[in-house]
């Protein structure tokens, strides 16, 4: 049994034999992209909407799978976050199905043109998008990434290897399994789409060292630790997606309802994805008409506060910030607030702190939000909206394999485009260089 083709039970052999099954799933991923490549946009389609099809059709196999992941994730004392960002429901099953046929909506970028030109000795150059090739996508404990991220790859023309956290390895596992079947469904190479069925570490180690040339680009989706691993440890390139520190800055300018509103979704929508805001930021010359409102209003929903001293004197119940806690993603319940002067305060804050994921300003001063949107260095930067739009889909782009926090060739939403390379075609008419 190889290890994409098992049910998600751990294997247990030795680091060699795992470098050595890898090694295989590079070759036949290697060998699945040049068919990809090829490969009709009727033909990408017909399989996206035959693994929407088995997605929904293995609903129950799938949460029976899932189940079983949350038992051992609920034995091992993880976090209620960590616990929504596993947990499956027939709800966020569904809406796993629509992300894939909203895939298939978009149009197919492979052979698009970029740009065009002619050159003064009569050649006409033109930019084209092709396929990268091989994608790794290591991620932790968010099963539906494996429906996004093969489905976005598939449409994208690259083929695809994900290794799952050893947390979603059954949840994983069973969706991995409904998108073997749409391919092979509609003729295409059912290695396409590849989902590592080890927990064993070193098979993480396997694909950072790129499997002999076999993958073009490795992606992580995860926390700190595991971003830096793949940082420090990958001889392929790497689409970063850092933590998600993210902040909501209200401007003196603000609407008082608005703020509250935008703040206690940002914050409190769900928790423990990369989106969800962890501190609020405080125009000090609002502090008389909005710090009360938006500390109580926090504080009563649920939300444990943490704040600097002014915030403090608010309510009993805020408890200080340190300097931790400014540079923490909680996942969880939880928001540092700090009161800074102005605009410029915010843009100091943020640049100081900020993972450079996601910001959002809060103010009716078009000034002041231009100033914002322009100076603070983040891959999404938002206007009177919540941080909990940073997201693929929110986007149009169907879905998304991350948010790239890092400046090259991809950052912000990881969707169809982000995962293209281009190639340039020359045509002429018998030219030589001189």
């Amino acid at each position: 049994m190889s290890l994409a083709e098992g049910t998600g039970a751990e294997l247990t052999g030795d680091n060699d034999n795992v470098f050595s099954d890898m090694l295989d799933l590079g070759r036949s991923a290697r060998a699945a992209a040049r068919e990809l490549a090829l490969a009709s946009c009727e033909e990408k389609n017909q399989a996206l909407l035959a693994m929407a099809k088995n997605i929904r059709n293995d609903a129950e196999v799938i949460l029976s799978a899932n189940k079983i992941d949350l038992e051992r994730a609920r034995g091992n004392r993880m976090t209620e976050a960590f616990i929504d960002r596993l947990t499956l429901t027939p709800d966020r099953i569904e809406q796993m199905a629509k992300a894939v046929e909203a895939i298939a909506e978009l149009d197919d970028p492979i052979g698009s043109v970029i740009t065009t030109w002619d050159r003064p000795n009569g050649l006409n150059i033109t930019r084209i998008r092709v396929p990268i090739g091989v994608i790794g996508i290591i991620y932790e404990s968010r099963p539906n990434v494996t429906a996004d991220a093969g489905a976005l790859c598939l449409k994208s023309g690259n083929a695809v290897i994900l290794r799952g956290g050893s947390d979603s390895l059954q949840s994983s596992t069973a969706i991995g399994m409904c998108l073997k079947r749409g391919l092979r469904e509609a003729g295409l190479p059912e290695t396409a789409i590849q989902v590592v069925a080890t927990a064993d570490r070193a098979a993480v180690g396997a694909m950072l060292s790129g499997l002999n040339g076999a993958i073009d680009v490795i992606v992580p989706r995860g926390g700190k630790s595991l971003v830096g691993r793949v940082e420090a440890d990958a001889r392929v390139p790497v689409f970063s997606h850092l933590e998600g520190l993210c902040h909501v800055y209200v401007d003196r300018a603000a609407n008082l309802d608005m703020a509250i509103a935008i703040t206690l979704n940002a914050k409190l929508r769900r928790t423990g994805i990369c989106g969800a805001a962890e501190t609020l930021l405080i125009d000090s010359g609002a502090k008389e008409t909005v710090l009360r409102p938006l500390i109580l209003a926090l504080l009563e929903a649920g939300c444990e506060v943490r704040g600097s001293e002014p915030v403090c004197a608010v309510d009993p119940r805020v408890k200080p910030a340190d300097e931790e806690d400014w540079t923490k993603e909680y996942l969880d319940r939880i928001i540092s607030v700090e009161l800074v002067d102005g605009v410029e305060g915010a843009i100091q804050h943020i640049a100081r702190y900020s993972s450079n994921h996601t910001d959002a300003i809060v103010t009716g001063n078009e000034e002041a939000a231009a100033r914002f949107l322009r100076d603070v260095d983040s891959a999404i930067v938002l206007h009177n909206a919540s941080t909990q739009y940073a997201d693929g889909g929110e986007f149009g782009m169907g879905a998304e394999i991350g948010i790239a926090t890092g400046k090259m060739h991809a950052r912000g939403p990881v969707g169809v485009e982000q995962l293209t390379s281009f190639k340039y075609v020359v045509r002429g008419s018998g030219q030589v260089r001189p």
